[in-house]
């Protein structure tokens, strides 16, 4: 009997309420947005001719299915558990397509965030490696995600199978359960659609990089298909070496249809050799990056390396009525092993001029980190809209979700070892030298099992007017058994927390949305996969945040500007008594500022992207520390300003087809001037780096490009920590030649 095929409708969500900030600023913004809107949007221009060697937009059951292969502009997402227009989320979001991340050639994970305003790196130290945003942790509290789904931290990650990257910034616990505080950040992946359609990529670079990458559609049937992405990349980056591989085959069966099928495999490996870090100078407390920033001074059996692997199995039922009920189950397994040499100048009281001089000698310390993690995800969500009740329209999302981690680390193998390694000198990099593993192989165990139920209501109070409303609740329970370290033991914690989001929406037109919201997050004591005597009995931490705004689709929906002011805080932040060693839940602070995103074409012939973080105030408002004393170092105290939070950052991009065959490129990243965490006395300069990109079509199969990143050479720390510094890359180059059939 044949399958009824129905027409999917899409939930379309909606957030928070009631900012704290000044609106006046806003409020002019968003004016201006509105009279040249008006205008832009009832000019629309005509339409583009596709270019030689761009592939056309597909559109399958009325969906475009190769959207983000072709422009920089995101129309939806289903980042809060539905299907939404971007306008219909009341948050600042940024979002990196296939094609904005192709162009600039972002390859790693990491480069789109460093891409990304708003976002700082935290340099590695026994586990501590992070990511921040809005200077709250990103990596530390497990807030990336892939299809909505919690991705094991602190891995290595390549875009290689990703359709867009998606940051969703401020608190969501509603959506995602713990974490969030500055926001998420989500991986969508590549998925199979009804038309044979494949394309290669090789790419030569700097330092030997090669790379390799395949992404084959193949129709299978009449509603079914299949996805292969893959990867192979190997760079010798003068001794800080990268070498991954990867491939990601997807099926989808019955398309369209009331019952649709996936079934999919991820699988990775990675064995690199981290440039972990660069010693720094200290000027009148201004940070002076010493080395040049390509010189690797590791050893040569440093490494890091492991592997990630997970299946997803998923089905959706679509309801004749029109709602739709999607079940998901994945599970995953994560390996890292992490052998570095943290690298400090031999001698006290270095200036630059020693570090000028290639007889200057570098001393080696040892750092190791090792984990396994398995991540096992079952959930249902289930969506509908148009649904009318008491005179109003409903568009409702519910769903239950069961997450099961069980997580294997040992932060610092090293402990209590004295160690002699052999030293090096500032004019020989890439010595050769190696030292033998001697670290330790056991590990702490973490285990936790989360069940969360949750809702939300999106209320269309009028044509124009509409109104959300979620809540979540989430059974949190961990057990740690902890076999290394300092405070050995078996700990062991339950929280059950709520989360809630409440958010209004104006839409006077269908090319303007005025949203204000509120939400909040929650970070619970087994955040980073450990506990202790001191923290065991310390319930989460708490955030909230406020956030007003607007977004606009302009020139005919093909450029999108955002803009919101947000209000984010942690009122509640766990602190150690100074006196007595005790955790508090005494912290306070906040940060408050401005996003702009800009994304899509401005004319047929230019393309331009924007990401824009102002952040004129953040503060820790309470600390157990107490205020600075004069002349006083080490962590930030109350009245400080937090760690790796810069006032000014912002990324951009923009491309122009002088000529039917030729396209030009260039983009400018801008981060400002911060403090590492835990060093108040120490302040990084702020930074820009320019990047550059040529494309030549040679026909409708065939296009070369070129890429030059850094294109300055700027010296600059990219991340930051206490006692040193890792610098970011210096300028390279790229040519790619791409076969699309």
């Amino acid at each position: 009997m044949a399958r009824k095929k129905t027409k999917a409708r899409s939930a379309r969500p909606v957030v928070p309420s009631a900012p704290r900030v000044a609106l006046a600023p806003l409020g002019a913004l968003a004016a201006g947005f509105s009279l040249a809107g008006a205008a832009l949007a009832q000019q629309a221009p005509a339409e583009e001719p596709r270019q030689a060697g761009e592939l056309p937009v597909i559109t399958v059951k009325g969906q475009s299915e190769t959207e983000a292969k072709e422009t920089y502009r995101a129309t939806r997402s289903g980042i809060g558990k539905g299907n939404q227009a971007l306008r219909d989320i009341p948050q600042s979001m940024t979002v990196h397509t296939e094609r904005l991340m192709d162009d600039r050639n972002l390859d790693d994970f990491r480069d789109v965030l460093r891409t990304t305003s708003g976002v700082t790196f935290q340099a590695g130290e026994t586990g501590e490696e992070d990511v921040r945003l809005r200077g709250f942790s990103l990596f530390q509290a497990g807030d990336i995600y892939v299809d909505g789904i919690r991705d094991a931290a602190l891995q290595e990650r390549d875009t290689f199978n990703m359709d867009r990257i998606e940051v969703l910034k401020g608190s969501a616990s509603m959506l995602f359960g713990r974490g969030s505080t500055g926001g998420v950040v989500n991986q969508v992946t590549k998925q199979p659609f009804l038309m044979d359609q494949h394309e290669v990529e090789a790419t030569v670079g700097s330092g030997k990089e090669y790379r390799l990458t395949g992404d084959f559609n193949l129709k299978t049937g009449d509603e079914a298909a299949l996805r292969i992405n893959a990867m192979y990349h190997d760079a010798d980056k003068w001794g800080a070496r990268e070498h991954k591989k990867g491939i990601a085959p997807t099926y989808r069966f019955g398309i369209g249809t009331q019952n649709e099928f996936s079934i999919g495999l991820y699988h990775m490996e990675f064995d690199n050799r981290p440039l972990y870090n660069h010693p720094w100078v200290l000027d009148n407390g201004k940070l002076k990056e010493t080395l040049p920033a390509k010189n690797f001074y590791g050893l040569a059996n440093d490494h890091n390396r492991g592997k990630a692997t997970y299946g997803t199995l998923s089905h959706i039922f679509r309801f004749e009525e029109g709602g739709e009920l999607k079940t998901t189950l994945r599970h995953g397994h994560y390996e890292r092993d992490l052998l570095a040499s943290v690298i400090r100048g031999g001698g006290q009281n270095l200036t630059l001029d020693d570090y000028r001089n290639p007889d200057q000698v570098l001393t080696r310390t040892r750092k190791g980190r090792i984990g396994e993690t398995d991540v096992t995800y079952l959930g249902s969500v289930y969506s509908r809209d148009g649904i009318e009740w008491l005179g109003l329209t409903h568009n409702v999302i519910a769903g239950v979700e069961w997450l099961h981690e069980d997580a294997k680390r040992n932060n610092n193998t090293f402990t209590g070892q004295q160690l002699t390694l052999p030293t090096t000198t500032v004019g020989t990099p890439n010595d050769g030298a190696t030292y033998p593993n001697t670290g330790s192989r056991e590990m702490n165990e973490f285990d936790a099992r989360t069940i969360s139920v949750f809702g939300q209501d999106l209320v269309e109070l009028t044509p124009t007017v509409k109104l959300l409303a979620g809540l979540r609740y989430d059974h949190f329970k961990y057990d740690y058994k902890a076999v290394t370290g300092n405070s050995p033991g078996d700990f062991g914690r339950t929280d059950a927390l709520w989360s809630h989001r409440i958010g209004l929406l104006y839409q006077p037109n269908d090319w303007s949305s005025y949203h204000v919201s509120y939400g909040t997050s929650f970070n619970t004591s087994g955040d980073t996969y450990a506990l202790s005597a001191a923290n065991e009995h310390i319930k989460p931490e708490e955030s909230r945040n406020f956030e007003v705004g607007g977004k606009f689709d302009l020139f005919d929906n093909r450029l999108f500007v955002g803009a919101s002011l947000f209000y984010t805080e942690k009122h509640r932040e766990r602190n150690t008594d100074p006196d007595t060693a005790e955790v508090l839940l005494s912290g306070k602070r906040h940060a408050a500022g401005l996003d702009v995103d800009i994304a899509g074409r401005i004319t047929p012939q230019w393309e331009a992207f924007f990401s824009y973080t102002w952040i004129p105030e953040a503060r820790i408002d309470k600390n157990a520390n107490g205020k600075a004393q004069p002349g006083q170092t080490g962590a930030q105290v109350e009245g400080d300003r937090p760690g790796l939070t810069p006032k000014h950052m912002a990324s951009l991009w923009t491309t122009y087809r002088v000529m039917p065959q030729l396209r030009l490129g260039a983009g400018l990243n801008y981060r400002g001037k911060q403090n590492p965490e835990g060093a108040r006395h120490v302040t990084a300069d702020a930074f820009t780096t320019l990047d550059l990109m040529a494309e030549y079509t040679i026909n409708e199969n065939l296009s070369l490009k070129f890429n030059v990143n850094n294109a300055t050479d700027e010296l600059y720390a990219d991340t930051l920590y206490r006692g040193f510094y890792a610098p970011g890359a210096p300028r390279t180059y790229q040519l790619s030649l791409k076969a699309t059939f």
